[in-house]
């Protein structure tokens, strides 16, 4: 958790108004880290609606990062100055994103807005122009009148959340011997049992018959931790839909350290004090592994990643009950208690959507009806 944020962005229109886009930028105010990047095409828009939902953005991802205090940079003199309360809202199509900003900026213990020149945006108006740049590639392809532009310019349900959402299929892996036995297992590599690969088969019966994951005759991209588990998984849902499997380590389980391989009770008897410890405060790491603070920066930062690539796409995830837990965690906007409260069954699936402007929505929680 980082208390003390700076947030970057900008947003920028090719035409005035023309093809959109923003970019924000989350850093540790004190050592400069990059903590978190934000950035969509935002279709037809201004400007000044670019700049807004850049900054929207940017105070998302500071919310979800645990921030206290945010200092906010941008070189939208108008939006600086509406934030601050030195300018009125005028026109009506800011009134909306004014008020959203502020929703926003309401849940910190200080927001401070600082107007600088684009020189010194440079980072955030980066990311906006590789926005505008991947969204007009996009509107080339044939599907694009469809989706790109009617989507992204207009609110979707009644959460209010604007552009076209990247929606994550979550599915955890089949049954391992470790799970039978209800061992931590983390890093420790092992295969799926016999009826973890019919759990699999099932999964991928399942997604295999769903909407929207071919088209065109190519499969939606299939991205898996590393490990053994996850892998032969997420192959069963290639196979199903004649996709390939990526990897991406950030959605690798909790590292488990010395505990990996023990039962609860094992543990308990190991470590009786450190876990309770460990079982209430998210930031303490078992002995020799990793937090679960540790795994939520992790998971939102592959998660960003997937998105700043795929972005607007469906994905299947194939990973591990913290990580899902993780994204399912972001998408509801929950604090760390979700991870105890939260089951997760084994092959079970989930749904989350992330919208461009910050929104999401959570589709589908746990899910097992295709094992039954």
């Amino acid at each position: 958790m980082t208390d003390h944020v700076l947030v970057e962005a900008d947003g920028g229109s090719r035409g005035n108004p023309g093809p959109a886009g923003y970019g924000a930028v989350v850093k540790d105010a004190t050592t400069g880290e990059v903590l978190a990047e934000r950035k969509a095409y935002v279709g037809i828009a201004t400007n000044n609606v670019a700049e807004y939902s850049g900054l929207i953005a940017g105070l998302a991802a500071a919310a979800e990062l645990g921030a206290s205090t945010v200092d906010v940079r941008m070189d939208s003199k108008l939006v600086v100055e509406q934030m601050s309360g030195r300018w009125k809202v005028k026109h009506p199509s800011m009134q909306p994103l004014n008020a959203e900003a502020k929703e926003l900026a309401a849940r910190f213990s200080r927001v401070r807005y600082e107007w600088i020149p684009r020189a010194e945006n440079s980072h955030a108006d980066g990311l906006a122009n590789e926005a505008m740049d991947a969204g007009r590639e996009a509107e080339k392809r044939p599907e694009a009148p469809k989706t790109v532009k009617q989507d992204r310019v207009s609110p979707v349900g009644w959460t209010g959340a604007t552009g076209t959402p990247t929606k994550l299929l979550l599915v955890r892996h089949g049954q391992t011997a470790m799970s039978v036995e209800k061992r931590y297992s983390g890093r420790g590599d092992v295969p799926l049992t016999e009826h973890g690969k019919q759990q699999a088969a099932a999964a991928a019966k399942r997604l295999g018959a769903m909407e929207g994951l071919v088209v065109d005759g190519e499969a939606a991209p299939i991205i898996a931790s590393p490990l053994i588990r996850t892998q032969q998984t997420a192959q069963a849902i290639a196979d199903a839909l004649g996709g390939r499997v990526e990897t991406h380590p950030g959605l690798i389980e909790t590292d488990f350290g010395d505990w990996e391989g023990l039962t609860f009770t094992e543990a308990m008897e190991r470590d009786p004090e450190f876990q309770t410890s460990w079982l209430s405060d998210t930031s303490i790491a078992a002995p020799g592994g990793e937090s679960f603070d540790g795994v939520h920066r992790r998971v939102r930062k592959a998660r960003d990643e997937l998105i700043a690539k795929y972005g607007g796409r469906t994905l299947v995830l194939v990973s591990h009950v913290t990580p899902i837990k993780a994204l399912l965690r972001m998408g509801l906007d929950a604090g760390p208690s979700l991870l105890f409260r939260l089951h997760l069954d084994l092959a079970s699936l989930s749904i989350v959507e992330f919208y461009p402007d910050g929104n999401a929505s959570v589709r589908l929680v746990n899910d097992i009806s295709h094992l039954s």
